[in-house]
């Protein structure tokens, strides 16, 4: 009996005549082909957008300058109810001139229990029945950023009363009205809530609202609430200010005592001031690539749960977080400043 041919009696299960299978051009095309089809589906799938957003209210703090400032201006020119928190009122004021009637304001300072509870009783009213659709927490501080030997516990506290605790007590006072629309919760943490690269309380916070943002989405997922983490690299805002990040390590500079200040040496403290300097230049501008990732997650029928902009958060930040420790440690060992009586 001879060798079965192509296609004949002897072919195998599902080989087509002429064609061979193990062929790499063969392979690769079809692993081509099937990751386009995936994105395809996933654009198509991540388009379909909620009806009526219109009747939808959305809450925002930090609203002053930045993301929040700019999301609110965005989804105010979408047609949406924006209630936005701002900490004076010179930048609610100016908020208020640059957008349409639709747009209100408050002033919030979320490190207050008072103005957070006052706050919360302003959005019920506006809201009334219909509830609110969307929770954006963007309030946020970087400074004082500096290794953590230099800082106190006043230090650490500044930063975490604002972005981990004063968003918990503002998340905590509206999720019924958030219920009640089945509607969405959006936190911005950073990369540096995946990868931690300086000390001082930003990192930590980030961190934080990372586990809080993963508990709290599967929570609130029995009631049709969704929870979005937007994760940005490094962009251009007051957060990122080189200026004020210079000073703030100065001023923690300035405290250390003489032996601290003699392990690290003024080289180590001009090497790390001169970092802040060159932040500016390796910041992203455009701050829309945040903003619309914020309002997708606002928007969109079916929101992802984390949001990355910025190529270095895709391509350097959040790669490095699947790292080995070992590799990542190394890597920021040999990119950092070194004290002067480093062993």
């Amino acid at each position: 009996m001879g060798p079965a041919q192509p296609g004949g009696e002897g072919a195998l299960w599902g080989e087509v005549p002429g064609i061979c299978l193990c062929d790499p051009l063969t392979m690769w095309l079809s692993v081509v082909a099937l990751v386009g089809l995936y994105y395809l589906l996933r654009w198509y799938w991540e388009r379909q957008v909620v009806s009526h957003l219109q009747d939808k209210y959305v809450f925002i703090t930090g609203c002053d300058s930045g993301f929040g400032n700019l999301l609110a201006r965005q989804l105010d020119l979408r047609g949406l109810r924006v209630l936005a928190a701002c900490l004076t009122e010179e930048g609610a004021q100016q908020l208020r001139g640059q957008t349409s009637d639709r747009l209100e304001t408050v002033i919030l300072d979320v490190t207050k229990t008072d103005s957070i509870s006052a706050a919360t009783q302003w959005v019920k009213e506006r809201v009334g029945d219909r509830g609110l659709w969307g929770l954006v927490n963007n309030a946020g501080i970087s400074m004082p950023t500096a290794p953590n030997e230099w800082l106190t516990r006043r230090d650490f506290m500044k930063i975490l009363d604002v972005n981990l605790l004063g968003l918990l007590e503002v998340t905590l006072s509206l999720p019924s009205l958030v219920r009640k629309a089945r509607g969405r919760m959006v936190n911005v943490s950073s990369v540096m809530g995946r990868l931690s690269l300086f000390g001082g309380g930003y990192c930590i916070s980030k961190y934080g609202v990372e586990a809080f943002s993963d508990s709290l989405r599967r929570e609130l997922s029995y009631f049709g609430v969704k929870v979005a983490m937007i994760e940005p690299g490094y962009f251009n805002t007051d957060v990122t200010n080189p200026e004020k990040i210079s000073r703030a390590t100065q001023e923690a500079w300035d405290r250390l005592s003489p032996e601290v200040k003699e392990l690290y040496g003024e080289k180590f403290l001009a090497s790390v001031k001169k970092s802040s300097e060159k932040l500016k230049s390796a910041c992203c501008n455009n701050l829309y690539l945040v903003t619309n990732c914020m309002e997708h997650a606002l928007t969109a029928c079916h929101p992802r749960t984390r949001y990355s902009p910025g190529w270095d958060a895709k391509l350097l930040y959040i790669p490095m977080s699947y790292m080995p420790t070992l590799l990542v440690d190394t890597m920021i060992y040999w990119s950092s400043p070194r004290p002067i009586k480093a062993l």
